[in-house]
């Protein structure tokens, strides 16, 4: 997903969890990096949770598993009938790879994760398109998906005064949401203007995390928990079109709404048999979170970096020479 994780982004969030019992570490040093003893101190409820959104607190990996859709939202429906309003684009599978990290001597984390969410056939999740055929211009692209390495956020403080967010009581589980509207001056940052309006990227991320209570009363005892925290998650985009569409923004009107239900696993082995052959054959970097804090991508960003060369390559020449008739 566009953020900085959408994180994530996604502050960017995208944020994920897992399956294991919860229960309390044995005291034992861990690696200088290990967030336990800062997530020890924490008190507040809610902290607690949020934090488990983040990252496990055993400093393991976690996994936030992305399933879902992206339609064409288009004012006025105004490029029927070539592309209509509501229509159905893509589906989305992929992940969020994850991991809580302590600057070595402090209370300081990072939450440190990478991301992969390949746009699949709007009829089989499971088939992972290559390319797509524009119906405005009637060309076909190749499809890049959201491949963003690295999404970090921090170093945040943590200590006995650390919150969470307002939390909500709904029947059986406890709920909270997080709303983030993103800007991103890319025609000032890095020159290229991907025929956005006047160069800014602008979306909405909206997401609302849900856990069972039972879940809630495991995991938000003394000590540290380990495993991650079994979460479901909704999330909701609206943003310009995706740079692979080639579609400028300032002259088509429109832009896409992506929906996803996404849950968490405790490892990367938890991951589908299909969704790991596609990520080994051609992006294994995905398989492990970042082992240390680096420079932010969202989907933009990775764009520039890999398809555009950092700037070698223009998105308006990207697109002439990728479109094929």
């Amino acid at each position: 997903m566009i953020r900085r994780s959408v994180a994530g982004l996604l502050a960017t969030v995208v944020l994920l969890l897992g399956r294991g019992a919860a229960t309390a570490d044995s005291g034992a040093v861990g690696a200088p990096t290990d967030p336990g003893p800062a997530y020890k101190t924490v008190t507040d409820k809610s902290a607690k949770l949020s934090l488990q959104t983040y990252g496990r607190p055993d400093g393991k990996d976690m996994v936030f598993r992305i399933s879902g859709s992206v339609y064409a939202n288009v004012e006025g429906n105004s490029l029927s009938p070539e592309l209509q309003h509501g229509q159905k684009l893509f589906n989305i599978e992929g992940y969020n790879i994850r991991r809580l990290y302590r600057v070595p001597g402090t209370n300081q984390l990072y939450q440190l994760s990478r991301e992969i969410v390949f746009y699949t056939d709007p009829a089989d999740p499971k088939r992972v398109l290559r390319e797509w055929t524009n119906p405005v211009d009637g060309k076909t692209y190749p499809v890049v998906p959201i491949n963003n390495d690295m999404v970090n956020f921090g170093p945040f403080p943590i200590s006995s005064s650390f919150t969470g967010p307002p939390l909500q009581s709904l029947h059986d589980e406890t709920v909270w949401t997080s709303d983030i509207p993103v800007r991103t001056d890319l025609g000032t940052t890095l020159g290229e203007r991907f025929g956005l309006v006047g160069g800014v990227y602008a979306a909405q991320e909206m997401f609302t995390f849900s856990v069972d209570d039972a879940e809630v009363a495991a995991r938000t005892k003394p000590g540290v928990p380990r495993g991650a925290m079994k979460t479901k998650i909704t999330w909701a985009r609206t943003s310009p079109w995706a740079p692979f569409m080639c579609l400028p923004e300032t002259d088509v009107r429109g832009q896409l709404t992506y929906r996803a239900t996404s849950w968490s696993l405790n490892s990367y082995a938890e991951i589908e048999p299909w969704l790991r052959a596609e990520v080994e054959k051609d992006y294994p970097l995905y398989k492990a979170a970042p082992a240390a804090p680096g420079t932010s991508e969202n989907s933009w960003t990775s764009f520039y970096n890999k398809q555009l060369q950092k700037g070698a390559v223009t998105w308006a020449g990207w697109c002439a020479a990728n479109g094929r008739a």
